[in-house]
Formats: C-alpha cells, structure tokens, sequence
C-alpha cells in the first residue's frame, strides 16, 4: 500500500499550524489525524471530521 499524508499547512487556520502527519494505512491516517484536529484545533470527532479529513489526504509524504 502507498503511503498517505496530510498536511495542515494547506488548511487556513489561526494557529498557523505546521504539522505534516503521514502513514502507511489510511486507517492508521485518519485515526491521527483525528487525534490532532481534536487536540490540537477543538474539532469535535464526528463523521462529518473524518470524512472531511479523508478528503484531504494524499499519496506519497508531504512536502519539505
């Protein structure tokens, strides 16, 4: 399987966040990504998150 990431770089935020998370499983993906937008960003996890979320990842790591 290919690698997926996501990177918050891309997702205006007031934070100005950096963070760039990636994994071998988009389960594996999703579940951090989740944990971070929760943590991180107050998001509630809902489906609704976690299919926004999923929207965004992409193949490969992210960029430097």
């Amino acid at each position: 399987m290919a690698r997926k990431y996501i990177d918050c770089r891309e997702f205006p935020s007031e934070k100005n966040c950096t963070v760039a998370l990636s994994a071998d499983t988009e389960d594996e993906l999703l579940e951090a990504a989740v944990q971070h937008a929760v943590k991180v960003h107050q998001h509630q996890d809902t489906p609704e998150l976690r299919s926004q979320l999923k929207t965004a990842f992409k193949d490969g790591t992210p960029p430097a």
